[in-house]
């Protein structure tokens, strides 16, 4: 077998108190994709950035066309030919196009830097990857899908032989997802390597021709996609198969403990209706902009209805800021971990007490043995792998990030908890995980809302779904009549109740 472009022998990684990687080997060839698999803090990103020289392995040895290499910082690891795409786009979004791809790496003639032969190289790239961005343009002025084409160009500038992508669809829409692919497989036909890092099956089937999977920082198995089934590739991920995916515990449900009826706003839903009983899991299903978030802001209080009324335990309430719906016994764990869900810079500790933080002090001074005792007990319920509870959030993987949020929410012990796409980017082991939880927390009688846009997921989790469409609700589908069909016609259809025929709001 010739001789693979990359090879890893033996790499480990040791940081304080944490075994990041041990002793994980791989190959990857010219002209393949190789997917890397593995659960959040499986050593994935550990593993790119030693590639990349931002980290230095503590042991073993890396391998370039047969030679041995080692980096000392992500420009040596540009020179030989490797470049990382990662998920979140690090570009300088003042300067233009031109700049970003040859930032580091000007073109010259006689001392003085190539203005012109940079914009013509940077067309040239750009018109091979049947991209139509203006060189000059503010990189600030692009789409996240504009800017990863932009950084794949910059790899091409600089003769790349190895791209690593992860996680390079996550906010992609459908047609920029299937150009990626497009742009990817001229990549390999050209040669190169591609490292595609993605949670996602359905990718890994339609791009990847190898695997490789970590588990716990450690190497567990590999193999040819087309002759590896999904099930295989899970039970090497997490040591289970997929039907223990979905863990739902059948629960009698309680009182009613949330109703909703005829909640508008307008231009966004209109005429939401709806009961939720205690430890009843409500699933919300549609299509991007069907509402099903919008519907969740204004239950949390963060948006303001236009009509409707909204009960707890019987009672009609009004609630007009998240603080009210807080004291209602509403929490919401909100779609987006990052940007709304936690604090990154701050520790686990202080991102689980704070929106109880006035309850854990006495005469106005927190009490630190509080907060510790509510980290310990709901870090511990959740497993959140950590260094410890002082850890900051940013220093989690993206599955324990969730875990923390979700934490935080169930510290303020909700009567009801609205769940807005809990499980969005983070793998099948940490999925397994919350599902598990989530089934637990409807056994104690919490009244559990699942926002998701994973019909799996709905359909294993919730005891009933109710599906929208365009702002409205196109149907309520009880756990035993739902199936896939059902759901996606009133998805996409909006036939319950309208004949099929659009409302406007």
């Amino acid at each position: 077998m010739e001789e693979p472009l990359l090879r890893l022998n033996g790499i480990s990684k040791r940081f304080p108190g944490i075994r990041a990687l041990d002793n994980v080997s791989l190959s990857v060839h010219s002209g393949e994709v190789h997917a890397l698999i593995g659960e959040n803090g499986a050593g994935k990103s550990t593993l790119v950035k030693i590639l990349s020289g931002v980290l230095p392995p503590s042991e073993g040895e890396i391998y370039l066309e047969g030679r041995r290499v080692a980096f000392r910082s992500p420009h040596e690891s540009q020179l030989v030919g490797i470049s990382a795409i990662h998920q979140e786009a690090t570009m300088f979004p003042e300067l233009s196009v031109t700049e970003n791809i040859f930032m580091g790496h000007h073109l010259t003639k006689r001392g003085f830097i190539g203005w012109g032969s940079m914009e013509k190289r940077t067309r040239e790239l750009l018109a091979s990857l049947d991209i139509g961005i203006d060189p000059r343009s503010k990189v600030k002025t692009l789409s996240f899908a504009e800017r990863q084409m932009v950084e794949i160009a910059k790899a091409l500038s600089i003769n790349t032989k190895i791209v690593i992508m992860d996680e390079p669809t996550s906010a992609l829409t459908l047609r920029e997802v299937e150009h990626l692919y497009k742009i990817v497989r001229q990549l390999v036909a050209d040669g190169k390597a591609v490292i595609f890092i993605s949670h996602k099956f359905e990718e890994i089937y339609e791009i990847a021709d190898s695997y490789t999977v970590l588990r716990d920082g450690a190497w567990v198995g590999e193999g040819q996609v087309k002759t590896s089934t999904v099930d295989q590739i899970v039970r090497l991920m997490v040591g289970r198969s997929l039907d223990q995916m979905y863990e739902k515990t059948e629960v009698a449900p309680g009182p009613v403990a949330l109703k909703v009826d005829h909640l508008t706003r307008n231009g966004v839903f209109k005429d939401i209706s709806f009961e939720l009983r205690q430890g009843e899991i409500l699933g919300f299903f549609g299509l991007v902009g069907a509402g099903r978030s919008e519907v969740m802001r204004v239950l949390f209080g963060i948006d303001r209805a236009d009509g409707g009324e909204i009960s707890i335990g019987g009672t009609k309430v009004a609630i007009r800021n998240p603080a009210e719906a807080m004291r209602q016994g509403i929490a919401l764990v909100p779609e987006d971990r990052q940007l709304q869900g936690a604090i990154l810079a701050m520790n686990i500790r202080e991102n689980m007490t704070l929106p109880i933080i006035s309850n854990l002090a006495k005469h106005r001074i927190l009490r630190r043995e509080a907060e510790n005792e509510i980290a310990e007990r709901y870090g511990s319920m959740l497993q959140v792998k950590s260094a410890g509870w002082e850890a900051p959030v940013n220093s989690l993987s993206g599955g324990n990030q969730q875990k923390v949020v979700i934490a935080k929410w169930l510290a303020t012990n909700p009567r009801v908890l609205v769940l807005d796409e809990p499980t969005k980017g983070i793998d099948v082991g940490t999925k397994a995980t919350v599902h598990k939880f989530i089934s637990e927390l409807a056994a104690r009688k919490i009244a559990v809302i699942l926002v998701s846009s994973e019909l799996p997921e709905i359909l294993g989790m919730s005891d009933s779904v109710i599906v929208m469409h365009e702002g409205r609700i196109t149907a309520r589908i009880s756990r035993a009549e739902a199936s896939p069909e059902k759901v996606m016609l009133a998805a996409t259809a909006a036939t319950a109740g309208h004949g099929g025929e659009r409302s406007p709001l």
